[in-house]
């Protein structure tokens, strides 16, 4: 056997005090959980490895029983986390270790767009002076806001400028080179080739090893299994063997969380129609089945989480489901986007892209219509999904939603009006009983995940659906233009927002389709 194949520990010995080291995952899926246990565990025996910086284009671990990052969320082990996305879920849950560290700023901290995240390694590996977007301006990730920094001690390490180039503003994030990349695959032979064929997505994991290879680092390749040379077919090699130092293998690691292997995940096969679950009956599919409307047969959507990731379904429920082509930024293209644990997932896939190309797909707006999801909105149209100070790991952070809305042709938000209101639904209205704990519409979000201005500025065609009335962003800022049958406009958009939200001169009423228990058709 090649000596490429050590024991978890003996990997966890070959990683530097202060190394940069970036990790491919998305949440549970391809984590390489063992691996970060394996240093965790090092570093509670001797103390080492201590200082890391670690690179995150998309979260490593959840809340739901793969820790992935919080492993290593250690005072003296890590000292800087940078991240799209953090592991996140309900207040029920404790606080995951990497967040107390952020909140109580145990760690230098920052939030990046998983697409830039992705460009920082494509240029580091290529020796650029760094990543020049406009990816962000105008959102928290501008340095005229945060600058990316979710505490003190970030925001007193700045990583990204603003810089004028050719008269125009841009972004500018140095190099960050990693020395260790620790990624994962289903298979490995023995010199070190990696093939993907049960992992629900290949992410960036050959970007983050050319990175380090260019830089004489260590990649270290997690996986379940072992097998000879020359036994793999060169077109289902993903990472080459040259740019792999070690292996270590786990034979129990899970496809994502609770899911131990689907083929139909990964995409070896194709799942009948019948079999996927329709949407539950409830005010969130009703927001949906809105949110499905703004469709047309042949386009391609992307899709984000939340109620925005109920959409498939409703075209499904009418059989719609080969209308539209969906594309994750975990880079499954087509097929049956799934949710809740599997989220990032699909089944009946066209195509797997490696997340990096996804997103310049996504940066350059080259889809129709993305549909996400917000947690509020101020009177200028601006979202945030990335940050709630109260309970900070209700959300994952910004994830892929800035580089996904930046140049999108159009957006449409999905979401609650009121949190906590009491809703009574039937066939023909829905009405409120009694309002909410806070509206959603406030006079200035905690953090601009989204920025209205630079949308107004770009033409973008921006809808906000709830499941009271549809918003449209416009140069007033928010209007309503349609009505759920059964809302009083007055008490239950006008006030309810305290005046934040308009109501349109020729305010129309919502489909009472939508209202119905039965299946809704959809002409597309």
């Amino acid at each position: 056997m090649s000596s490429k194949l050590v024991p978890m520990d003996e990997a966890a010995k070959r990683i530097a005090d202060g190394s940069v080291v970036t990790v491919s995952s998305s949440s549970g899926l391809g984590c390489p959980d063992r691996m970060l246990e394996a240093i965790g565990a090092r570093f509670d025996r001797e103390g080492h490895p201590r200082d890391l910086t670690t690179l995150h284009p998309i979260a490593a671990g959840d809340m739901y029983g793969i820790k992935g990052i919080d492993h290593i969320a250690k005072d003296g082990l890590l000292s800087t986390i940078i991240a799209g996305s953090y592991p996140s879920g309900p207040s029920s849950l404790p606080m995951p270790a990497i967040w107390r560290m952020v909140v109580e700023n145990r760690v230098a901290a920052y939030n990046v767009p998983s697409g830039i995240l992705f460009d920082m390694h494509r240029d580091a590996a290529a020796k650029r002076p760094g990543v020049l977007t406009k990816i962000g301006l105008d959102t928290f990730v501008d340095p005229s806001r945060q600058g990316c920094a979710m505490n003190e001690e970030a925001a007193a390490r700045p990583i990204v400028s603003r810089m004028e180039l050719a008269g125009d503003t841009w972004l500018h994030f140095p190099n960050i080179v990693p020395d260790v990349a620790l990624i994962r695959a289903t298979t490995a032979d023995e010199r070190g080739n990696l093939t993907y064929e049960h992992e629900g997505a290949y992410l960036g994991g050959l970007e983050q090893a050319i990175a380090v290879r260019n830089h004489g680092g260590l990649v270290i390749a997690q996986v379940k299994r072992i097998t000879a040379s020359g036994s793999l077919r060169p077109h289902d090699v993903r990472v080459p063997g040259h740019l792999v130092d070690l292996i270590v293998v786990d034979p129990d690691q899970r496809q994502t969380t609770e899911t131990l292997y689907d083929p139909a995940i990964s995409g070896e096969i194709m799942r009948p129609w019948s079999s996927f679950s329709m949407a539950e009956y409830g005010v969130e599919k009703i927001v949906a089945r809105r949110a499905a409307m703004e469709l047309k047969s042949g386009q391609t959507a992307n899709l984000g989480f939340g109620i925005s990731a109920m959409v498939p379904r409703i075209l499904l429920e009418a059989g719609q489901e080969q209308a539209v082509t969906w594309a994750i930024e975990q880079g499954a293209t087509g097929g049956m986007p799934l949710t809740g644990f599997a989220f990032g997932c699909a089944s009946n896939a066209d195509a797997y892209m490696p997340s990096p190309d996804q997103f310049i797909y996504f940066q350059g707006g080259g889809f129709d219509v993305s549909f996400l999801s917000f947690l509020e909105i101020d009177v200028e149209g601006n979202v945030n999904v990335s940050k709630l100070g109260k309970k900070p790991y209700l959300t994952a952070g910004c994830g892929g939603f800035v580089d996904i809305t930046a140049n999108a042709r159009k957006i449409v938000f999905s979401g609650l009006f009121e949190a906590g209101a009491d809703l009574d639904l039937s066939d023909h209205a829905l009405t409120v009983r009694s309002p909410g704990k806070f509206t959603k519409m406030v006079d200035e979000v905690e953090h601009v995940t989204f920025s209205g201005r630079r949308a107004r500025a770009l033409s973008q065609d921006v809808l906000y659906i709830t499941e009271r009335c549809v918003m449209r962003l416009t140069e007033t800022g928010l209007t309503a233009t349609e009505i759920m049958p059964g809302i009083d406009p007055g008490r239950d958009i006008v006030d309810a927002s305290q005046g934040r939200v308009r109501l349109a001169d020729n305010l129309a009423e919502m489909p009472g389709a939508l209202l119905r228990e039965e299946p809704m058709e959809l002409s597309l």
